[in-house]
């Protein structure tokens, strides 16, 4: 069997430079900032001018729909109310239905928007809406329950049975 002999040539160079390691939160930092940039690009926030007019915001997002309205409960010695804020929206709009002990309001606006001018043509269109659900309490005459819409504002009024009315008493608090 015959050996073979290898020379091996030695340098005076240096290797080449190992490449530097990933930083996994650079990474990351910049992935976060490529998704905002989409994100502000694609419309889904204003834009500065936008930011600032008078009109509801939501009402500026079509892509995002109706926030939820904002709703307020109340009680009193012959009725339960609740009022929800419906801004731009008219009783031809709003549904209130109840069905078993769930008491449920939907709401739905479309709208469009035309501008023509020398430079430029918008043509908008939004759609938008929302539900909100309830159970009732207990006591509620279901039969005599009334909505009444004025000013963006739906009020429900839930009127408490005669029995339910009769078993409330007042405590009168004593101090000490």
């Amino acid at each position: 069997m015959a050996q073979t002999t290898v020379e091996v040539k030695r340098s005076e160079k240096t290797a080449a430079p190992l490449p530097a390691p990933v930083d996994i939160w650079q990474s990351f930092r910049n992935d976060m900032q490529r998704l905002f940039d989409q994100f502000w690009s694609r419309g889904f926030l204003p834009s500065l001018p936008r930011a600032f007019d008078i009109e509801p915001m939501w009402r500026q997002w079509p892509s995002v729909g109706f926030a939820q309205p904002a709703v307020d409960y109340a009680e009193d010695d012959k009725a339960y109310r609740i009022t929800a804020e419906l801004p731009g929206m008219s009783e031809k709009d709003i549904d209130v239905s109840l069905s078993g002990d769930t008491l449920t309001i939907k709401g739905e606006k479309r709208s469009e928007k035309e501008e023509k001018a020398k430079n430029y043509y918008l043509s908008e269109r939004s759609y938008g809406s929302f539900q909100r659900s309830f159970t009732l309490p207990d006591g509620v005459d279901r039969d005599k329950i009334e909505a009444s819409f004025a000013a963006g504002v739906l009020t429900l009024t839930l009127p408490k049975t005669p029995e339910t009315v009769k078993q409330q008493k007042k405590i009168e608090v004593k101090a000490k």
